[in-house]
């Protein structure tokens, strides 16, 4: 009886394991997806910036008449640039948040996974104890159950 509901909590633990693996892998690709963007976005921002700095040159180089049309074309420059600083460090952060959730979820796996194993070597010496009839071989089986179940509470509790 004891092997059955010590399966059952394990085969529980084990999904958990997997669903947490598969959430971190996620959450990983997710902020991969997001620097990318980020990248993009400070590449549009140097692609401006040199823009900006062509117009700052011509500036210099052109007669007097012209100088109103690139003193404009600086400040749109300047102004494009800000907003895509902005939309550039919100990538950033962004995926600075799904790798911390992507660790999270991480930890987390390890937790159910080490409450998996725990079960599994409960269940082996729960079949060894029964074909030898060792009484220190029940006594290690129910502590790593216990030790498995406590590990699974952690999982669960997130810590």
């Amino acid at each position: 009886m004891f092997t059955a509901v010590v399966a059952t909590v394990g085969a529980i633990f084990g999904y958990m394991s997997g669903a947490t693996q598969a959430n971190a892998g996620l959450y990983k690709n997710n902020a991969a997806i997001k620097k990318t963007e980020a990248s993009n976005q400070w590449n549009y921002y140097q692609a401006k910036s040199g823009k900006q700095n062509l117009a700052e040159l011509a500036l210099e180089l052109i007669p007097t008449t012209k100088r109103e049309f690139y003193e404009g074309e600086i400040k749109r420059y300047k102004a494009e640039k800000a907003d895509i600083k902005k939309e550039a460090e919100k990538m950033e952060a962004e995926a600075k948040v799904w790798d911390q959730r992507s660790d999270t979820e991480i930890h987390q796996h390890h937790r159910w996974a080490q409450a998996t194993t725990l079960l599994q070597v409960s269940i082996a010496l729960a079949a060894i104890a029964l074909l030898t009839r060792k009484r220190w071989l029940l006594k290690c089986m129910y502590a790593l159950a216990a030790a498995g179940a406590v590990v699974g509470l952690l999982a669960t509790l997130h810590i």
